[in-house]
């Protein structure tokens, strides 16, 4: 019996993508090495699922061994370093989102950078919740809305997902990267195609009031869902290239052409756009400007609960009853075969039945003769002739 060793862990899913990239091997070669098909190692590296026994280890095997090894730096001396207070992380224990997104600020960086980590182990699950919700809720709801060019539905977004994320908080509390996690499900869930079939958001909200604001959200907003997100990642909070795409859930040259499109579509009708980090500082300067308030952790939380047990409720209710309706068949059918009712068979030597019509003569004069018959028990009485 063969268990996964605790020596060989593995890597965040970004950096598992990077790996395998980093190795010049596509997905479908990586599943033929590890015997499994190409849409597992997909799963594997978007973060959906983890592999267990057997794969985990060879999996975590395959990218220690893709992994480069960090090239030693020859020191003069081995005397202590007067500056050497703290040992700085090296670059691969490092989430890539997080160490992107501190690389320069941009739409709500500051939340997504690396001071957010995965929750302390002193603190309950309610308060390291409140604490991921606090830091992170206030620039996901200004993303949301560059995502949907709607403030109601950029709220509603990012609570949905830290309702998801506290539904999930076991997978999320030991996520490496637990505002990624959280953003992509607020992104997923505002750019979901079926809240145009929702009244609520059949009549597009006011634009923003500058004229300068007004023109970039409707160039954003013409530009086709997957490309808004791209060009988001990648310009508006800094994620690098393969972080973008693996988040998105494409490829790294499916990325690169989505951007570079992104971009044209910008530039063409904003030519002002074309200057490296411009764009970058006026989609924080169009998503600050808006008064876009996010609801208290608390609320948040307990809303999430409440709506569980509002559907747990549902489901059991619906569940008693299908079996209500299951035992009553079952009581009221029959225990025994009953043939059906044959048709009706013509009877010969029978005439059959004359349709009603006219009367005739003596059928006139018959009936003339029977009215005239006394009423009574006395035409009961025989009478002597």
């Amino acid at each position: 019996m063969t268990t996964q060793s605790p020596g060989t862990p593995l890597p965040p899913p970004k950096e598992r993508r990077r790996l395998r990239e980093h190795a010049s091997l596509t997905q479908a070669q990586l599943a033929a090495r590890l015997g499994v098909s190409r849409e597992t190692v997909r799963a594997w590296e978007a973060g959906r699922t983890t592999p267990q026994g057997r794969r985990g280890e060879a999996y975590a095997k395959l990218l220690a061994t893709l992994a480069d090894p960090p090239t030693p730096t020859p020191e003069p001396a081995r005397g202590p370093r007067p500056n050497a207070r703290t040992t700085r992380p090296r670059p691969e224990d490092r989430t890539p989102t997080n160490s992107a997104a501190a690389r320069s600020p941009g739409v709500g960086s500051s939340a997504d950078s690396s001071a957010v980590d995965s929750p302390a182990a002193a603190q309950t699950p309610a308060q390291a919740f409140d604490a991921l919700y606090a830091h992170c809720a206030p620039s996901l709801i200004r993303q949301a809305y560059l995502l949907t060019g709607r403030r109601e539905l950029a709220r509603e977004s990012v609570e949905q997902a830290f309702q998801i994320a506290w539904h999930r908080w076991p997978e999320v509390a030991v996520d490496p990267d637990p505002a990624g996690w959280v953003r992509a499900t607020a992104h997923e869930y505002a750019l979901s195609p079926w809240h145009q079939f929702r009244p609520r958001f059949r009549n597009p909200e006011p634009p923003p009031a500058v004229p300068a604001d007004r023109a970039l959200m409707d160039v954003l907003l013409s530009l086709p869902p997957s490309y808004r997100r791209t060009l988001l990642l990648y310009d508006g909070i800094g994620l690098g290239l393969p972080e973008t795409a693996a988040e998105t859930e494409a490829s790294t040259p499916a990325t690169a052409s989505r951007l570079l499109h992104a971009r044209e579509a910008v530039v063409a009708r904003l030519p002002d756009l074309a200057a490296p980090g411009l764009l970058r500082r006026r989609l924080a300067e169009v998503a600050s400007a808006e008064r876009l308030r996010a609801a208290r952790p608390a609320v948040v939380r307990m809303g999430g609960e409440r709506r569980a047990r509002l559907w747990t409720r549902a489901a059991i209710t619906f569940t008693v009853a299908l079996i209500g309706v299951t035992v009553l068949a079952l009581y009221t059918a029959p225990t025994r075969y009953q043939p059906p009712v044959p048709p009706g068979r013509t009877v010969p030597g029978v005439p059959p039945r004359a349709a009603p019509g006219p009367l005739s003569d003596t059928e006139l004069a018959l009936r003339a003769k029977l009215r005239a018959l006394p009423h009574g028990p006395q035409r009961l009485t025989p009478e002597l002739r």
